[in-house]
């Protein structure tokens, strides 16, 4: 599934990359290994093909990776939510722990601060979802969870 990345320029403006292959996606090359494992034929391997690949050191502090606590805002309908995007065995609702393999969880890996996303939902609606800020990723704080088993603090 191919979609539509956007960045919000200073003025304001929505620009649209459509044909740009999405080099705006970037993950982390453990997160890469352990989706590629469980993905099957999931539109996201498709994302992933186009991913740019990067060792846990190198992805910038902004950049929403795997077990990232975030705030994210839904422009379409104006709501803003604050969720932690997980493996999906670790997907829980009611604590904020959404899936990477929802429509939402799939959107938002990868992008950065400040990035939208036109997102087709499953009902057929397009929804912008923007990342308003990062508040925990494993990677610069110096946690990888793929290898301590661990998570991210309570918020």
């Amino acid at each position: 599934m191919r979609h539509e990345t956007t960045a919000i320029h200073p003025r304001n403006e929505a620009t649209t990359y459509r044909d740009r292959i999405r080099s705006d996606l970037v993950i982390c090359l453990d997160d890469y290994v352990r989706l590629r494992e469980i993905l099957g034929d999931h539109d996201l391997a498709e994302e992933l093909d186009r991913a740019i690949v990067a060792p846990s050191d190198r992805i910038p502090e902004n950049v929403v990776t795997m077990n990232t606590r975030l705030v994210y805002s839904d422009e379409s309908t104006g709501t803003t939510r604050e969720i932690e995007l997980v493996y999906p065995n670790e997907a829980d609702s009611v604590a904020g722990r959404v899936s990477v393999l929802a429509p939402v969880g799939c959107a938002l890996l990868g992008l950065s601060t400040g990035q939208s996303i036109d997102w087709n939902l499953p009902n057929g609606q397009v929804h912008r979802l923007r990342v308003e800020r990062v508040l925990f990723q494993p990677q610069s704080s110096g946690t990888n969870p793929a290898v301590t088993g661990t998570l991210s603090p309570a918020a």
